[in-house]
């Protein structure tokens, strides 16, 4: 299935035997897929030594004890990460640089959830315990900390959706758009304009003052 979802989702595919013999993600996937067997079985270490060794072979590090669904397809795959608890549904693409990651140090589970047929793109980072509804997208360079609804494209940082289903109604009811540093900047103007009023203020009845009391020192 592996073979076939490369097939499917790259124009530059040209026959079964190239994918298989040349594509990093089939051969990530094919690793991680003994990797997960030895780590399942107890077998930890070894298992260990293969993602590793898959990394430096395939650019593509995925944790052993990851859940990656058949018929997942990783696009070129350079600098891919796939954390301990991560699950990859069937039909998923990701792009090269994007991360299904963890948010700090927490145990138990702490990566993502990805439904079917979902899109991660380039330099995605998706974080931390959420679940990626099935066909939802992440736009490239995104970094989603929330829930993803499905069929929702998610877009910018902190990631936001704008769009469910090819409809910019009602999206976007539960997430924070304002842009912090922006927020900040515009009281920090506002906080500038009082206090050049208040000097232009006092300027003005100084001079009035010396205006109205010539000799006074």
């Amino acid at each position: 299935m592996d073979i076939d979802a490369a097939m499917r989702n790259d124009p530059a595919a040209r026959n079964k035997f190239e994918v298989w013999l040349t594509y990093p993600s089939v051969k990530a996937l094919r690793r991680h897929r003994w990797a997960n067997w030895l780590f399942r079985h107890g077998f930890k270490l070894w298992a260990r030594i293969v993602s590793q060794r898959t990394r430096r072979i395939t650019g593509i590090e995925i944790h052993p004890a990851a859940t990656i669904a058949p018929g997942v397809f990783i696009d070129h795959g350079d600098g891919v990460v796939i954390g301990e608890t991560a699950q990859v549904g069937t039909g998923t693409v990701l792009y090269q640089g994007c991360t299904l990651g963890g948010t700090g140090k927490e145990s138990g589970k702490r990566h993502p959830t990805v439904g079917e047929y979902c899109v991660i793109s380039a330099g995605a980072k998706v974080l931390g315990n959420i679940t990626v509804g099935d066909y939802a997208k992440v736009g490239a360079g995104a970094v989603v900390l929330r829930d993803v609804p499905a069929h929702a494209t998610v877009v910018g940082v902190p990631g936001h959706v704008v769009r469910i289903g090819g409809s910019k109604e009602g999206v976007d009811l539960y997430q924070e758009k304002a842009d912090p540093m922006l927020t900040e900047l515009c009281a920090l103007r506002e906080r500038v304009f009082a206090l050049e009023e208040q000097i232009g203020i006092k300027y003005e009845a100084k001079i009035d003052e010396n205006l109205q009391h010539p000799d006074k020192d």
